[in-house]
């Protein structure tokens, strides 16, 4: 019996599978002539260069994100030191009005050049404790230093 000469019945017993020619024959894996089996005959050379091209791969596209983050970073930080500049500008002119207006207020009080006294006192006052302050964290900073330097705690 030949393929085309086989009745309709059997090939519906074969499932949706048996369409076309049923006894062709099936290629053992591992063969030579099996298309899906082509990996198998690459040497283990092969697969050193190929992962040593992944790796490069990898470190060029890792490089590459590693330089992108750090100019978003350095863009960023930009920003950022922007903001902060335009903040301490905005503060300064806060404190100045303060001073103006604790003049202004004080001068019906103490007259002018007493209410300037009176602001530029305390102003000195707080200016002369705000270096002690930055003096003595410098003094604990300088002493961290030192310490870890020569090996010695106290």
């Amino acid at each position: 019996m030949h393929y085309d000469e086989r009745p309709s019945d059997f090939r519906s017993e074969q499932g949706p599978a048996s369409e076309g020619y049923i006894d062709a024959p099936a290629v053992p894996p591992g063969d030579p002539g099996d298309p899906d089996d082509d990996h198998l005959d690459e040497s283990l050379g092969d697969e050193v260069a190929a992962l040593i091209d992944d790796g490069k791969t990898w470190a060029e596209a890792e490089l590459g994100y590693q330089k992108t983050r750090a100019a978003l970073a350095a863009k960023r930080a930009g920003t950022a030191a922007g903001f902060f500049a335009g903040a301490a500008i905005t503060l300064h002119i806060a404190l100045l009005a303060l001073a103006v207006g604790l003049v202004l207020a004080l001068a019906p009080l103490l007259t002018i050049w007493g209410a300037i006294a009176v602001v530029v006192g305390l102003l000195l006052i707080l200016t002369g404790w705000l270096a002690l302050k930055a003096r003595r964290n410098v003094q604990h900073l300088t002493n961290l230093f030192e310490d870890s330097h020569h090996g010695g705690s106290r």
